[in-house]
């Protein structure tokens, strides 16, 4: 992605899926303009967040006019890949690794899960969701140098076994959703999602 090339900040990296996706959707409807009052409204970001997320990209809008709605398409769609297939890899198909494989991001036509690994003997050699759901034991052997990003959706103990069995594949990105803090080298981006943590904090706020 080349925004990660500007240094902009986690947090802004985050909300450009959130834009590209209502800027994709007024550019289908024929709008031509939109101002930061009304991406405000639609994704539900103060309008001084979202003019100082797309500041660092430089004049994207100008004063007084807005957004040109087409521009703004554009440069996401090249800042996001969104030309380019991300193929990925989900690694344990139980419950939530199942639910991945069903949807498949259906709404996002640049990242598709290519093949899925697990232990189950009942699983392995179905598909599910359409996808292939293939041995872990041949991970190394099967997985191809396609993939680029890798989900995991196994028990926490086995996740930092398996993150060691990637770190010689062609693999540029985790996305963890186990408990388990795991390392891997610096070429591959981990970003932990722990529903649990989630769940936790959403009550706390609740709370106040």
């Amino acid at each position: 992605m080349e925004s990660e090339q500007i240094k902009i900040p986690q947090a802004t990296a985050k909300r450009l899926p959130l834009y590209y996706r209502f800027i994709k959707n007024l550019s289908l409807s024929g709008k031509q303009r939109v101002s930061s009052a009304e991406l405000s409204e639609a994704v539900k970001v103060d309008s001084a967040t979202i003019r100082r997320d797309f500041s660092y990209f430089g004049a994207l809008g100008k004063k007084g006019y807005g957004y040109n709605v087409n521009y703004l398409l554009t440069f996401f769609s090249k800042a996001l890949n969104q030309h380019e297939v991300m193929k990925v890899a989900l690694i344990g198909v139980g419950n939530l690794g199942t639910a991945f494989l069903h949807y498949n991001f259906i709404k996002n036509n640049n990242t598709k899960i290519e093949m899925a690994f697990d232990i189950d003997p009942m699983k392995i050699g179905t598909e599910i969701g359409g996808v292939p759901v293939y041995n872990l034991d041949k991970l190394e052997e099967i997985m191809n140098d396609d993939i680029q990003i890798v989900i995991l959706t196994v028990p926490a103990q086995v996740a930092q076994s398996i993150a060691d069995r990637l770190k010689d594949k062609n693999i540029r990105g985790i996305l963890n959703f186990t408990p388990a803090r795991i390392s891997v080298p610096e070429h591959i981006r981990i970003h932990h999602i722990d529903l649990a943590v989630e769940l936790q904090t959403l009550a706390y706020f609740l709370q106040q």
